[in-house]
């Protein structure tokens, strides 16, 4: 290990929506200082063990495992695994000598800043969704920064450490340059049909392809409507089975969308969960929106993100306990009222931010005492 060379650890993860992001920091990092050795901190066993790697940069692994929300005599040996964790975490900062460590969500990232800290080396927070978690805010009282993707969180922050970045986005979500047509074409869709995009992110989500499963009948009535449907990898033969059984031909059905640029710019509305980094696609996209929130998450966060929407009349919010009765029909009364869409779209819009990655990037940087916003002496800038 090159003793000047800048080092930068980068924790957290669990999911894509704390690791794609992760590692869009790390690329725009890599971008304005091509000589940075970054090392990711994730959890043994999640998938950022998988996808890290395929990105190109090293992981180690800890231990450590989220509570059960239920008394359960499996929460002792989770103790176990956090108090081996921190251990584990300060041999990792101790041998790796960051200059900055940066925080993104999921498990790892507690014990990782954490022992971070106490060795006095400046972290960052990035704090994704509109209600801050317990680790975050219990971090955030020695963060040197905090990066956050939503107005008004100096209740949760002091307001001297935050800056308002937004979440960073895949690549060709930020910058579109396909057209309606090549989307309409490619999923095969007439260019006189309306469009919903029914999204439940890569594994699924129960109560959205439920929905739509109760309302077969109602779908196949609205000829003049094409339904592409994202069931997840886990509900996807279950779905094809019913469609098997009762066909409908307005429907196009995909367990994944790996165009996913292609299918926004098709989209006259569109049904999602509320995660954060969706919802930064989203309101990037500019399309209407349904938002369904998961109850399933931690401290709700999905619900406080759908309601910072809604209530600004960025989005509809339909609680999972009534999407089964409400989510279809309200969908079909979106898609038939022009002047809702274009409210509901121009009001979303206003709370896109983009170039997320880069402006987390030189946060980062500027902890580390390297900053790439002052001018060269040329005037111009160096980035």
């Amino acid at each position: 290990m090159e003793k000047n060379r800048l080092r930068i650890i980068i924790s957290g993860g669990g999911t894509g929506g704390h690791i794609f992001p992760a590692i869009s920091i790390a690329n725009a990092i890599r971008e304005l200082e091509p000589d940075v050795d970054i090392l990711f901190v994730g959890a043994e066993g999640r998938m950022e063990m998988e996808k890290v790697p395929q990105a190109g940069y090293r992981i180690v692994g800890l231990p450590v495992a989220g509570f059960s929300r239920s008394l359960t005599p499996k929460n002792i040996l989770v103790i176990f695994k956090l108090i081996k964790s921190l251990f584990k975490a300060n041999q990792i900062v101790k041998d790796f000598k960051p200059q900055v460590a940066v925080g993104v969500g999921g498990y790892a990232s507690g014990p990782i800043l954490k022992a971070a800290q106490r060795k006095g080396i400046p972290t960052l927070l990035q704090e994704q969704n509109s209600y801050a978690g317990v680790t975050n805010k219990l971090l955030a009282k020695k963060a040197k920064a905090i990066c956050v993707a939503y107005e008004g969180m100096e209740k949760y922050f002091p307001a001297e450490k935050i800056t308002l970045t937004g979440n960073p986005v895949r690549q060709d979500i930020e910058n579109i340059t396909v057209t309606r047509n090549q989307g309409l074409e490619h999923f095969g869709i007439e260019a006189n049909k309306k469009v919903l995009l029914v999204l439940g992110g890569s594994l699924g989500a129960r109560t959205i392809n439920q929905s739509l499963l109760a309302s077969l009948d109602l779908i196949k009535n609205r000829p003049d409507i094409v339904v592409i449907w994202q069931t997840g990898k886990l509900y996807h033969q279950t779905v094809k089975e019913a469609l098997g059984n009762n066909p409908v031909e307005n429907i196009r059905l995909y367990d994944f969308i790996a165009r996913m640029d292609l299918a926004y710019v098709s989209a006259d509305a569109i049904i999602s969960r509320a995660g954060a980094g969706t919802i930064s696609e989203l309101c990037l996209v500019a399309r209407p929106c349904i938002l369904v929130p998961s109850p399933n998450v931690a401290e709700d966060h999905q619900t406080r993100n759908a309601q910072a929407l809604a209530s600004r009349e960025a989005a509809i919010m339909i609680p999972d306990s009534q999407a089964k009765e409400k989510l279809v029909k309200v969908a079909f009364e979106l898609l038939d009222n022009p002047e809702k869409q274009k409210k509901l779209s121009e009001n979303i819009a206003r709370l896109a931010l983009r170039n997320s990655a880069k402006t987390i990037a030189l946060e980062v940087l500027k902890l580390a005492g390297i900053d790439k916003t002052k001018n060269k002496g040329d005037g111009t800038e160096c980035c």
